[in-house]
């Protein structure tokens, strides 16, 4: 039972079927009174939570640091890329911008691809979206758990996208030849959930898929879905795509229940 819990007194039924309800959601339920104002330590803390999720929304992803993270992990090759939002506020502002890359990058892949074979089978791709705290402390850690399931791919080079959104993953799989991508991706931050990662799967990736022709696995952090959980999910999905050919609502309703671990 929580503090909170503890504090109300038993003789009142409703604050403490309300306490108990916080004990199991960080979620703010039933919060307390004084008087008609709020009690000062809820309006302190959703200030402070509020605060949490518009730093994650304007920080920067530091690349260079990930990059280097994520090719002693991966042991393959690490591309660093940038959309075509020169900075974060445009980024922001113009959503579309996101979605694409910029002339150096396109450039960059360009020259990978000539030189690389075409059958680049899964592209691994990681964009900061709106968390670049999400990536950084999730990414590594959720990678380690999903190599092991990628023995059977062939990786193309893992990109590490600055100013990135979901949809960019088309165009980088596309240029890379992928017969999948996968984007680990910041999410909206919420008021309890400054660092959640997405995962987002497509199958045959090119400009102009929609999130319809995609899987989605959400809310990948500590205080939700754990890295064993969500490896395993990605596991069924590239699995099933491959099998299948596709992704997207077709496989929506098909991930086997996975137990907690």
């Amino acid at each position: 039972m929580s503090r909170i819990a503890k504090e109300v007194p038993p003789s009142d039924p409703t604050l403490a079927l309300a306490a108990r309800l916080r004990s199991f959601t960080p979620a703010r339920v039933g919060l307390g009174r004084t008087g008609v104002s709020q009690q000062t330590r809820d309006l302190l803390d959703f200030q402070r939570s509020h605060a949490q999720a518009r730093d994650a929304v304007h920080a920067r992803l530091e690349t260079a640091a990930l990059a280097a993270c994520l090719g002693k992990i991966t042991k393959c090759e690490v591309l660093r890329l940038h959309s075509a939002a020169p900075e974060r506020a445009i980024y922001l502002q113009r959503p579309e911008l996101g979605r694409k890359l910029d002339e150096a990058s396109r450039e960059s892949l360009a020259k990978i691809s000539e030189s690389a074979p075409r059958e680049r089978k899964l592209a691994l791709i990681v964009a900061d979206g709106l968390s670049a705290l999400a990536v950084e402390r999730h990414v590594p850690p959720l990678l380690r758990e999903l190599l092991p399931f990628l023995k059977q791919w062939d990786l193309a080079p893992l990109c590490v996208v600055e100013q990135g959104r979901v949809a960019i993953g088309d165009e980088i799989g596309s240029a890379l030849g992928a017969e999948t991508s996968v984007v680990l991706i910041g999410e909206r931050p919420g008021l309890s959930s400054p660092d959640s990662l997405g995962a987002y799967i497509t199958w045959a990736p090119r400009v102009g898929r929609t999130d319809a022709e995609r899987n989605c696995i959400s809310n990948i952090r500590a205080e939700g879905l754990s890295y064993a959980q969500a490896a395993a999910q990605l596991d069924f999905y590239l699995t099933e795509a491959r099998r299948r050919q596709l992704t997207g609502v077709a496989l929506k309703d098909q991930v086997p229940l996975l137990k907690k671990g």
